[in-house]
């Protein structure tokens, strides 16, 4: 009977389906090698809206984080001025109208009385004069009313493109001085990497035309969706700006952001494991390795991050082991394991 139970533990599968955790087989696997390079996130399309006119703040409807749609009204600043400067312009238009009015008639006078003689011609020439200069007043008045209604129209500050805000920088009840920023937005289906290359590493970055992009502080990485190398450089420095374009769909990411550009020059063999493996405890790194129905905290060495949420392993494993998926089911088990023995 003792023999048949040690048989049937020995199945093939037998291990692995008693265990309450993922497993996965430790392997070499070809990877991108290459040069990596500090870089920042930036946007494509980034705008900063100010005030063009000067009046107190009325109205802000977004805060830092909102979400805007193109042509959103996002500001209103009091138009008080700018409705007294159109009902004073619309005031001298009507005053000019009535003067062209008296002009054009004086000078359909004047031509009847040339015509018979009874006014010289230099009274009309004057009197030509004046009609014109009447419809003059008249078009420079209607000018003045179309000025002042485009300056109310500034009064109010419309989103110029679909974004997010990335700060408020004034608050209702304010003084908006011409010219004082209010809000600043961005497009964040143009966000894009700019990375600082020395020149030695541009012709290999250039040949190779692909990157990935790491977020060291979310754990992130993205493929990137094309390459530039920009054609100018730091005169003192000698390094260059390479420019590399995100996927639309990029979420959690923002202007400003610290990155890490890794440029793909080349490709090598690594042992590679799951990041969501490693169990890191201060300045120590392990992983939970499986053997059969065996698990085993082990201490291993790590190396460089790569792409896919993998960490090389540098020392302490080999391939084909196998190791735990879920770190904290495989020590619950293994002091479960600890406890019946």
């Amino acid at each position: 009977m003792k023999r048949v139970w040690i048989l049937w533990m020995l199945l093939p599968g037998y291990a692995m389906a008693a265990l309450p955790f993922a497993t996965v087989e430790v392997a070499y696997r070809p990877v991108d090698a290459g040069y990596a390079a500090e870089a920042l996130v930036e946007a494509g399309r980034e705008s900063t809206l100010a005030a063009q006119v000067a009046g107190r703040i009325l109205d802000l409807r977004v805060d830092a984080g909102d979400a805007v749609k193109q042509g959103q009204l996002l500001a209103r600043i009091d138009d008080s001025e700018a409705r007294n400067s159109i009902a004073g312009n619309q005031a001298q238009v009507a005053q000019a109208q009535a003067n062209l009015v008296n002009a054009q008639a004086q000078y359909e006078r004047a031509k009847q009385l040339v015509a018979r003689k009874f006014m010289s011609p230099s009274s009309l020439d004057k009197a030509q004069a004046d009609y014109q200069a009447a419809q003059a007043q008249v078009t420079a008045a209607k000018a003045g009313v179309a000025q002042s209604s485009t300056t109310r129209g500034f009064s109010t500050i419309s989103a110029p493109f679909g974004g997010l805000v990335s700060a408020r920088l004034a608050q209702v009840g304010e003084m908006a001085s011409l010219g004082r920023p209010l809000l600043t937005m961005f497009d964040p289906a143009t966000l894009r990497v700019v990375a600082s290359v020395p020149q030695e590493q541009l012709a290999d970055v250039r040949k190779a035309g692909r990157a990935s992009v790491e977020f060291p502080a979310q754990g992130k990485w993205i493929e990137a969706a094309s390459v530039t190398v920009l054609p100018s450089a730091d005169s003192r420095t000698h390094i260059s700006q390479v420019r590399i374009e995100l996927p639309k769909d990029v979420t959690g990411i923002y202007p400003g952001m610290f990155a890490r550009a890794h440029f793909a020059v080349g490709q090598a063999k690594k042992l590679l494991v799951p990041a969501a493996a490693i169990v890191r405890r201060s300045e120590v790194s392990a992983v939970y390795v499986v053997t059969g129905e065996r698990v085993q905290l082990r201490q291993v060495r790590l190396g460089e991050a790569a792409s896919g949420d993998q960490v090389e392993v540098l020392a302490g494993l080999e391939a084909g082991e196998r190791l735990a998926l879920e770190p904290v089911k495989a020590g619950i088990y293994l002091k479960s394991q600890g406890a019946k023995h």
